[in-house]
């Protein structure tokens, strides 16, 4: 074994160090998946209730404003999670590009553009403003 090969040791605490960013990286999925799906399903069940409502509603934007703020605030913070992850991936292992790749990142970045297009729907489906 030469110098410049990392010892056994080294090489499994490194291991251990990356899987743990990946399991921070999940977390913050998790989190943000359960945002954007909480602020989803609440714009839908508020919708369905006013839709079903004969009392005039003080605030008829409120489903939509909440259901906007939950799934912007899930979709920036897995936005931020991957972003985190990428630089702390960078910073761990400089040379491998590949090893930044993950199944996690792959799967952090799908739920941002679901999120982006939960957005999208949100805001055409009721109006930019109401």
């Amino acid at each position: 074994m030469s110098d410049t090969e990392p010892k056994l040791n080294d090489q499994l605490a490194m291991d251990r160090t990356r899987l743990a960013a990946e399991r921070s990286l999940m977390a913050w999925v998790r989190t943000a998946l359960s945002m954007i799906a909480f602020g989803f399903t609440l714009y839908k069940f508020l919708q369905a209730l006013h839709a079903q409502s004969l009392v005039p509603i003080p605030r008829p934007n409120s489903p939509r404003n909440v259901g906007l703020l939950l799934v912007g605030i899930g979709t920036f913070a897995v936005a931020v999670a991957v972003i985190q992850h990428w630089k702390y991936a960078r910073k761990l292992s400089p040379g491998q590009i590949g090893r930044r790749w993950d199944l996690g990142v792959i799967v952090a970045i799908l739920i941002g553009i679901l999120g982006i297009l939960i957005f999208v729907s949100i805001v055409y489906t009721s109006g930019a403003f109401g």
